[in-house]
């Protein structure tokens, strides 16, 4: 059974929430070196990495190493933001490859210092930073010296540079800050959404446990290769080490594309894992526009869950903003890929100068190898404000991990602008819109409900005038009353209109697709409708 939680969802009070439940579930006090994570020193290799992570799953769970300078543990967001990394001291910076290496202070809500090491020709040593690397914008001459003369604690995080959009510009390309949170860009994005490297029983019964990356190995790359970062995971539950084989956009191409492998290691039992769990934000759109007075006729950094399935169509679920939170369970033998899209790429769909949602990237996980059978698992919170990043999916194996046990995944994460091809063959939703349902100008039932799925693309524009179309719409509840398909003169778009009558219900689950001769020819629409709450 579904039900509202009276607190909002936030990447911002995900991170404070994170520290905390670190804090209070770590009760194992222990001071011994030989318990706590020892650095790779000499020769690296992944295996003899992931060797050392699993040696750790079998030691108790050491709390991570927060900073202990005043002038950083002080930082508001604010301040956070008046200390920036100097360009010119950039690690790799001039370099062939392109690649430039760049920290993350600590401060404000990242507490907590991460371990990042270099790797040439095999070797590892420390990528070390000091105060020095940083630029204190305080106009304050005496908060100003505070902070360049305070001891430097350490960094929280990095971000690695590339020319992505310009050969001349070393342009942000991924940044790894705050648990195990991380982001990267295509050619011509802003950020938006997010990923982790894992994630353990989120709203579920108990708190959420919140495994952060607490050591980066960085190789450094040759001329034309790709950049490789692996990443060591720890929680109370389990530890992971990762690599991550990072091919950037640019030129060539407009995604940016991560080969991930997950090796996994579980100290405990776990409820419900998560893996390659997508982060993201949907507020309003088409569907409930009318619930926000704004200006702006969208507001999200996604709009849809794709799903990709071995057999059968494609998925397009639309994305929700309501009252209570949201869970569905898509569930698939072998799923080809899942991702969290941003398919409106016009400036007038949104009419936001400054935060440009139709620049931010989409995301898709591709699962390389066999993940067994599983679930991808879509979690809808109920949020007030574009801060709030409400919108999670990520895929579940239906078997969960035992402690002792070891698991490996792989996957392919692409970020862009991932938009349809020209030469698929199904057409693709291009909007969904919602209202009275029912003829205008006539009293209707309230209870009516209309559905506007718009599609463009595959093979609709090549059929002739006399075909016959065949409308597949099925719901869980409820009734389908009426249907409607047909083409939209003004602009060339198909229009697939529904009437739903949902007197008495309070969800609904709705599928929609249309095919002509018993041949599909479009993706499937999916949408989860809620009545107002009892």
């Amino acid at each position: 059974m579904l039900t509202a939680h009276s607190h909002r969802f936030s990447r911002r009070a995900f991170l404070t929430s994170a520290a905390a439940t670190l804090a209070l579930l770590s009760t194992t006090s222990l001071t011994g070196a030989a318990m706590a994570l020892e650095p790779v020193s000499g020769q690296f290799d992944f295996d003899s990495f992931s060797a050392r992570m699993r040696d750790l799953a079998g030691q108790p769970y050491q709390s991570p190493e927060l900073i202990d300078s005043e002038a950083y543990t002080g930082l508001n967001y604010d301040g956070y933001r008046r200390v920036q990394f100097n360009t010119k001291k950039a690690r790799w910076l001039g370099d062939d490859h392109g690649f430039q290496i760049q920290a993350f202070p600590p401060g404000w809500l990242f507490k907590e210092k991460v371990s990042v090491y270099e790797i040439t020709d095999g070797d590892s040593h420390p990528f070390a930073f000091n105060s020095d690397d940083f630029i204190y914008h305080f106009d304050d001459k005496a908060e100003r010296e505070k902070m360049e003369t305070a001891e430097f604690p350490g960094i929280a995080g990095f971000r690695i540079n590339y020319p992505l959009n310009r050969p001349d510009v070393a342009d942000e390309l991924v940044a790894f800050l705050g648990a195990s949170y991380f982001r990267a860009l295509g050619r011509g994005n802003i950020y938006g959404s997010s990923a982790r490297g894992l994630l353990i029983n989120s709203w579920r019964d108990g708190p959420e446990e919140f495994p952060r990356f607490s050591e980066f190995y960085i190789e450094r790359p040759s001329e034309k290769g790709p950049l490789t970062v692996y990443a060591a995971l720890e929680s109370q539950s389990v530890t992971g080490a990762y690599r991550f084989v990072i091919h950037p956009a640019g030129e060539s191409q407009q995604e940016t594309i991560m080969d991930v492998t997950a090796r996994l290691y579980f100290r405990t039992d776990i409820a419900e894992m998560g893996i390659a769990p997508l982060t993201s934000m949907f507020l309003f759109a088409e569907t409930n526009r009318h619930e926000f007075d704004d200006f702006r006729p969208q507001v999200h950094d996604c709009s849809g869950l794709v799903i990709e399935p071995e057999a059968g169509l494609p998925q397009w679920r639309q994305l929700n903003n309501n009252e209570q939170l949201g869970n569905s369970y898509f569930w698939d033998a072998n799923i080809r890929a899942f991702g969290l899209y941003q398919r409106n790429r016009e400036f007038e769909s949104y009419q936001d100068a400054g935060a440009h949602y139709e620049r931010r990237p989409s995301m898709r996980v591709e699962p390389t190898g066999n993940w067994g059978q599983g679930q991808v698992r879509l979690i809808e919170i109920p949020a007030k404000s574009e801060t709030d990043d409400n919108i999670g999916a990520f895929w579940i194996p239906n078997e969960p991990p035992k402690a002792g046990e070891a698991r490996e995944y792989g996957y392919r994460l692409i970020w862009g602008d991932l938009m349809p091809r020209d030469d698929d063959a199904l057409a693709h939703v291009v909007e969904t819109r919602i209202g009275q349902g029912g003829v205008s100008g006539v009293e209707n039932a309230a209870s009516l409900r209309k559905f506007v799925i718009d599609f463009d693309g595959g093979r609709l524009a090549e059929l002739s005038p006399d075909t016959v179309f065949e409308v597949e719409a099925t719901a869980s509840a409820g009734e389908i009353v009426g249907s409607t398909f047909s083409q939209i003169e003004a602009n060339g778009l198909w229009r697939l209109v529904l009437d739903v009558e949902t007197e008495g219900q309070s969800l609904i689950e709705l599928r929609a697709s249309i095919g002509s001769g018993g041949e599909p020819l479009t993706e499937a629409w999916l949408y989860q409708w809620r009545g107002v709450p009892a």
